[in-house]
């Protein structure tokens, strides 16, 4: 098996759902993100997601924007990014997403793209503004090279493009637990058993969920329904409020990991 599919299936032997944590690559800085990336692999994280910093992050809440704003400013590149994943890659086999958008891709060239992933030690892109529909090339690319894409469901998905979506997708499909972007949310939607219910109609792959999930209770609530939980602001809020402290940066993200991974223990 693959590293995602692994990931999944130790889940499923241990009675539990994966924990997916997501990151901006680069934020605060490149030194501070890779001792991020160890403290939640130290921690037991299932799967590390970690965001492209990109000006334009469309699908993204102001957690995020900031993240990604932060990492820019510290001067953080494209080879950076990849430099990241080869650094976490050196210490330890849990899988790694990278969360981008087209152009960056695009820009880039689609199968250079690919192929640099996949000798970064990369196994996973999930990007926010490609619909399968048309990401043939890339998909091929990707099928070819070995990395898996994670296509992304919605709650105002109609029955006929989750079939579609199921049918491109690989390593496991990103259910979004509510509409718009990304961020803390007090409350989760009532619908998110029925979602991930239609969507195992269409797949046997894993179906993660995501977007607004910020504590315990919620973790437990989606765990209960889903295969893979997926927190991101929640975890980058540790590192945007205390930015300007690395230390008390890494602290805070270990506590806050810690205490939302606490939700999966039945």
């Amino acid at each position: 098996m693959d590293r995602i599919q692994s990931a999944f299936a130790r889940a499923r032997r241990e009675g539990r759902s994966c924990f997916v944590a997501y990151l901006c690559a680069g934020d605060p800085d490149y030194e501070t993100s890779l001792e991020l990336c160890r403290t939640l692999i130290r921690g037991g994280v299932d799967v590390l997601e970690l965001g492209v910093p990109f000006s334009d992050p469309l699908a993204d809440g102001r957690t995020n924007q900031l993240a990604a704003q932060r990492a820019l400013q510290s001067g953080i590149t494209q080879q950076q990014v990849l430099q990241l994943a080869r650094d976490v890659r050196a210490f330890c086999e849990c899988p790694i997403v990278f969360y981008s958008y087209y152009n960056l891709i695009f820009s880039q060239g689609q199968r250079a793209y690919v192929d640099r992933l996949v000798d970064a030690g990369v196994d996973g892109l999930l990007v926010l503004d490609l619909p399968p529909e048309e990401g043939e090339e890339l998909i091929h690319a990707s099928r070819k090279a070995g990395l898996k894409n994670i296509f992304i469901v919605a709650p105002t998905t109609p029955p006929y493009r989750v079939a579609r979506i199921a049918q491109a997708a690989s390593g496991f499909v990103y259910y979004v637990s509510r509409e718009g972007v990304t961020g803390v949310r007090e409350n989760l939607e009532t619908n998110i058993a029925m979602a991930v219910s239609e969507i195992r109609r269409h797949t046997s792959l894993p179906v993660a969920v995501g977007f607004g999930i910020s504590n315990r209770s919620q973790v437990r609530e989606v765990a209960a329904v889903a295969d893979g939980v997926v927190v991101g602001s929640a975890l980058v809020n540790c590192i945007g409020e205390h930015s300007a402290d690395p230390q008390a940066a890494v602290a805070a993200l270990e506590a806050k990991f810690a205490h939302l991974r606490g939700g999966l223990q039945t």
